[in-house]
């Protein structure tokens, strides 16, 4: 079900296509950095940033949508936004605008095609057709429990290497 509350979008591109994010999930907008591999990680997540001192999953929105894979480049941006869950962030090629569209105008994931969990809806701006990513779904509750895993492993070996060198 669509979101009632907000109607503004963050318009963003990957591979000359539009989308859209809903303005309310988005925290902030940066320039591309360094993505640190993670181990363990789910295939869709790409590796985590730190961002003032926080540590933020990145998620493959190309693998996402089945887009071909890129190299990093420093032209790319990062959408920080929140889930009810954590903070992630997501790589596209540009940020364009920011947009308000009518909720008549939104077409709801259900009656486009059923089954693209990470898909909220569609819409139709001037002729082109903008697809509304759901953050909130970006992960699935099993890819969640394996980030979760995964960041508390980096965390505990990080704490054991300061103990380690405190100890000498």
């Amino acid at each position: 079900m669509m979101k009632e509350s907000n109607n503004k979008f963050v318009l963003f591109s990957l591979e000359h296509q539009q989308f859209a994010l809903s303005l309310s999930m988005v925290e902030s907008i940066a320039r591309s950095v360094e993505i640190i591999p993670l181990p363990n990680v789910p295939d869709v997540v790409q590796g985590i940033i730190n961002v003032h001192g926080r540590i933020i999953p990145v998620v493959n929105i190309r693998q996402r949508f089945h887009f071909p894979q890129k190299e990093i480049d420093l032209d790319d941006h990062l959408i920080i936004g929140r889930t009810s869950k954590r903070s992630v962030a997501i790589m596209v090629d540009d940020v364009e605008d920011i947009v308000e569209i009518a909720k008549n105008k939104i077409i709801e994931q259900e009656k486009i095609l059923p089954g693209l969990d990470h898909i909220e809806g569609a819409a139709k701006i001037e002729n082109d057709v903008i697809i509304i990513h759901d953050l909130e779904k970006c992960l699935s509750m099993d890819e969640e429990l394996m980030l979760n895993k995964a960041i508390d492993n980096k965390k505990n070996k990080r704490l054991g290497e300061r103990e380690r060198k405190g100890h000498r």
